[in-house]
């Protein structure tokens, strides 16, 4: 208890700095260490009073704190724009007997990445991103996964799914040592929101280190025929689904002095990256989110809607709601589900939406959609 006092303390301590605390967190008080780098950040416009130290400061905009300047994708490797709507779909065959076998590439690289202007972070990827690449496939498909490891430590693939305890990614079961091969198979079950990870000890450093992944499972709307219409809207490729727009946001956090605690908190890695980068939303088609949190040494993380209320389904096994008309939502770490909404009876604007822990959302997971009556 006495050390967990002494954290909290310590980390106010650091939070208030030279910041008002009624006013946001400046980012710039942060003392980074154990790989990291701060760099010179660069104020985009005159977008009011900054403050902060050591290269990494916070602009004011719309009556809240950012990161100055910005992260460049084609440098970093990956854009968090495009991560939104990136989906790995692999290879698709069919076998003599009519079955679908769905193919996916992965390989564990190790990667500096930079996770706020000037902020670098040495981590352990799937593909050179993170999050890994967003695998997605369709009920009762049979998939393979050649999993590769370029990386500097043993690593796995363990999927949240149901599949023979050979193919778990634990010890003896798919953990393969650097320069080795493995390869997953199994049936894609059930339907829903899901993700993979490495499994390897210790594994809150192989998840801080950016080992995750997010991983759906259309329903196949054959497979439901009571709820086959809303089946459909899910499964990517059909007319019904082309209607949505949908997005993938996996909840994360670095800690880029590796003390145990998270100095930065983000959708998709890069810290404040849709307060800068809106996500555009046109107003009259349907919205459905595939939320999955793997933020390391919190207990919870949360999304909160401004100015609108969502449908949600967790962990996305079912096709009708688990929760009806809420506006906020907790996870642990490994919990995810669907999020589905609509602001079709909104007038057009920027609309907020960011963790409910006030820290998470000054120290990076704050983010906005830009809500427009038709596409540009």
């Amino acid at each position: 208890m006495k050390r967990l006092l002494e954290r909290f303390v310590d980390r106010r301590n650091l939070l208030s700095g030279s910041a008002a605390l009624a006013g946001g967190t400046a980012l710039g008080w942060l003392g980074l260490a154990g790989g990291s780098r701060v760099g010179e950040a660069a104020v985009q416009g005159a977008a009011g009073p900054t403050s902060g130290h050591g290269g990494v400061g916070v602009r004011h905009t719309q009556g809240n704190m950012v990161t100055i300047g910005d992260v460049d994708g084609t440098i970093n490797g990956f854009d968090a724009s495009k991560l939104l709507t990136e989906w790995e779909t692999g290879h698709v065959s069919k076998g003599a007997d009519g079955r679908v076998t769905r193919s996916f590439e992965v390989e564990a690289q190790d990667r500096e990445i930079e996770i706020a202007p000037g902020v670098t972070f040495p981590a352990w990827t799937f593909g050179g991103r993170v999050p890994g690449p967003t695998l997605r496939a369709t009920e009762g498909e049979r998939l393979r996964i050649v999993f590769r490891n370029h990386g500097s430590h043993p690593h796995s693939m363990h999927f949240h799914g149901i599949h023979a305890a050979r193919m778990d990614g634990v010890n003896g079961s798919g953990v393969i040592a650097p320069g080795e091969e493995f390869i997953y198979e199994f049936n894609a079950a059930p339907f829903g929101c899901h993700l993979y990870h490495c499994h390897n000890f210790p594994l809150r450093r192989h998840m801080h280190k950016g080992m995750y992944g997010t991983f759906i499972i259309d329903p196949d709307p054959a497979k439901h025929p009571e709820h086959a219409d809303i089946a459909r809207t899910r499964l990517l490729g059909t007319p019904e689904n082309q209607e949505w727009q949908e997005f993938v946001m996996v909840m994360n956090g670095f800690d880029t002095n590796f003390d145990g605690e998270n100095e930065f908190y983000a959708v998709n890695t890069i810290a404040h990256h849709y307060m800068k980068h809106p996500i555009r939303i046109v107003r009259s088609r349907p919205v459905r989110i595939y939320l999955v949190n793997v933020t390391e040494f919190d207990p919870i993380n949360s999304f909160h809607l401004h100015a609108n209320f969502f449908d949600y389904f967790d962990h996305g096994t079912t096709l009708t709601p688990t929760l009806r008309t809420v506006d906020t939502i907790m996870q642990c770490q490994a919990q995810r589900g669907i999020l589905e909404f609509s602001f079709g009876d909104h007038e057009t604007g920027r609309y907020m939406f960011h963790a409910h822990q006030s820290e998470f959302a000054e120290l990076g997971w704050m983010a906005l959609f830009d809500v427009v009556e038709a596409a540009v």
